[in-house]
């Protein structure tokens, strides 16, 4: 099969133009040779038509669970890999609350040597800010850093402590290395399994306020101001909690933040009758809330979009939906749902999408960025948003099935992907 790719007549997206620009696309040796209207037939090249299709460049998610080690029932690093790749997806940094929990040079080596083995796509860990996630005791920061962690977090946990956690800040601070903060106060979730408020009650469910994550949030903001140490907030749930980081980012704060897809797309009503696909911690919010993270993220508050990939076997989610684990699957379906709820229907638009779920997370860790640019390693999505998906368990390359999309169909299909130069995933065949 050819090595060399002319792709005709494509819409480009990119981060700097709210328009799609009409252009062909030449690939050669893996590397973008050219980007322009009416490129020529290129002998030797794979002449591909893309008529009414995208070509955008390659999603990182900065915030995804691949259990490995310890909990390989739900997945391994490379099914989330897989799973990754199957959603458009070329780099994924792991969260580190496995068993054991990822809080030493030594188990960094041993995560990273199976991604290089076996992961589909490019995988980055973080480390723990405590041992053991334990919240008692810093973690071998310096000797995680030496063998790769590009950011440390308890995420899962709070780090309670306050005084743990300005002296993690200081001491991440002489790395230049980022703290990722889980923020809810447990004495204020108090066991609760979804947003406090007329659901819960409805339910007959103990609920989670608000102030759980907010009151942590501006601890922690007020924590990172005092130390000028890099912080940045994770899964953010409530209009009020981002105002709170919009206030911090004003007055100079080093301060970065993330909102998931499903906590843009969801609410807490959605929940129904129980149904544990729509568990998760911080939990659902209120409509208002999703309006408001929505105009937070176009307005720039949110630096990144990330979708705390969180698997969970069959068994644990069919349980009661106070005992069920917190978490859903994100990375298959991420770019198809983005789609559907907001790009589609003319609530976001491409251009915000690609900052926001491929620039800025690669930006953050100090990575390049990828475009569709000459000169740029081809590493980019061929996306048709005339199809339709259907996230079905074959779909899914999760080794789990814990989301809402189960059994329904999406708009659009991430029909080909290019990682580091060679299609690494392609729906419809050799050729077109």
């Amino acid at each position: 099969m050819s090595n060399n790719y002319l792709f005709k007549n494509a819409e480009i997206a990119s981060e700097d133009s709210a328009k799609l620009i009409k252009a062909d696309v030449l690939v050669e040796n893996g590397t973008i040779t050219a980007v322009d209207a009416n490129i020529p037939d290129v002998e030797g090249a794979e002449t591909i038509d893309c008529s009414g299709k995208i070509i955008l460049p390659a999603m990182f998610d900065a915030h995804v669970h691949l259990r490995e080690p310890g909990q390989e029932g739900k997945e391994t690093i490379e099914s989330g890999s897989q799973s990754g790749l199957n959603g458009g997806v070329t780099g994924l940094l792991a969260m580190p609350n496995t068993e054991p929990a990822i809080d030493s040079g030594g188990l960094v080596r041993y995560v990273l040597n199976i991604a290089k083995e076996k992961a589909a796509v490019p995988v980055f860990t973080s480390g723990c800010i405590t041992k053991g996630r334990a919240g008692l005791e810093l973690a071998e920061i310096a000797d995680m850093v030496e063998n790769g962690v590009v950011m440390i977090t308890d995420d899962g946990s709070p780090v309670d402590n306050p005084y743990i956690f300005r002296r993690a800040m200081e001491y991440a601070k002489n790395f230049d290395l980022i703290i990722a903060s889980h923020c809810e106060t447990m004495e204020l979730t108090a066991g609760g399994a979804l947003n406090e408020g007329r659901m819960s009650y409805k339910l007959g469910l103990q609920g989670v306020p608000s102030i759980s994550e907010e009151v942590n949030i501006d601890r922690d903001i007020r924590i990172a101001q005092y130390t000028g140490g890099r912080l940045h907030i994770q899964h953010v749930t409530t209009a009020r909690g981002m105002r709170i980081i919009e206030r911090g980012k004003e007055e100079g704060v080093r301060v970065t933040c993330e909102v998931s897809p499903h906590h843009l797309t969801f609410i807490d009503e959605d929940i129904g009758d129980y149904d544990t696909h729509y568990k998760m911690n911080p939990p659902l919010r209120t409509r208002e809330d999703t309006e408001e993270l929505l105009d937070g993220l176009k307005r720039g508050v949110f630096d990144i979009i990330a979708t705390d990939h969180a698997p969970h076997t069959r068994a644990e989610k069919a349980q009661d939906f106070a005992s069920a684990p917190n978490g859903i699957l994100g990375l298959d379906t991420a770019v198809i749902a983005l789609y559907t709820s907001f790009v589609k229907t003319g609530k976001m638009g491409w251009d915000l999408l690609v900052k926001k779920y491929s620039a800025e997370p690669r930006r953050m860790l100090k990575m390049d960025t990828v475009a569709i640019e000459k000169g740029k390693t081809a590493e980019f999505i061929v996306f048709d948003p005339a199809a339709k998906t259907e996230v079905t368990e074959d779909f899914l390359q999760s080794k789990s099935i814990n989301t809402p999309y189960l059994n329904k169909t999406l708009d659009g299909s991430v029909e080909k992907v290019f990682l580091q130069g060679k299609i690494a995933l392609d729906r419809t065949g050799a050729q077109d």
